[in-house]
């Protein structure tokens, strides 16, 4: 069913995709080398609350959410990673950690970070641990609408 949604979304705002079907993986470094992926093209979804409000931020799968930073640019007084108790209801039909970086689709607010840019193409689960969703990355913005900015970081959350 959230293959589905999307499917239905992007074919709705002529949007050229392809999906990959891979063998389970969770992590998003184990779903880029299961599904032959680079990993830097790989976004993942991170769910993150903001004064309170849940939010997705879209990231490569290598990165991590510099909290402190995406506060400072965002002028919220709080910002922190949600727990999957705070969003596991919000997603009918999605595996948890799955979740497609189309918030427009959930009415939320996507913050995506910059090094995204850099890539012609983007990759993400498509509600499952078991299937990809790829793409142009200038469609991804020109229909999800995302913020772009300088949130996220290498190693371990801040």
């Amino acid at each position: 069913m959230p293959l589905q949604k999307l499917k239905d979304c992007l074919d709705r705002e002529q949007v050229r995709y392809v999906t990959i079907s891979h063998s389970p993986a969770y992590t998003a470094q184990e779903i880029a080398a299961t599904a032959h992926v680079p990993g830097k093209e790989l976004a993942k979804t991170v769910m993150i609350k903001l004064d309170d409000e849940m939010h997705m931020a879209v990231l490569p799968a290598s990165s991590m959410v510099n909290f402190t930073r995406l506060k400072g640019l965002t002028g919220v007084s709080t910002a922190e990673l949600a727990t999957e108790q705070d969003f596991v209801n919000r997603f009918p039909g999605c595996e948890v950690g799955a979740m497609p970086p189309f918030g427009n689709l959930w009415d939320m607010k996507v913050f995506v970070a910059e090094e995204l840019t850099q890539d012609e193409q983007i990759a993400f689960n498509a509600g499952s641990h078991t299937e990809l969703v790829r793409l142009s990355f200038g469609d991804f913005v020109r229909v999800v609408e995302p913020r772009v900015c300088d949130f996220a970081a290498s190693g371990t959350l801040v």
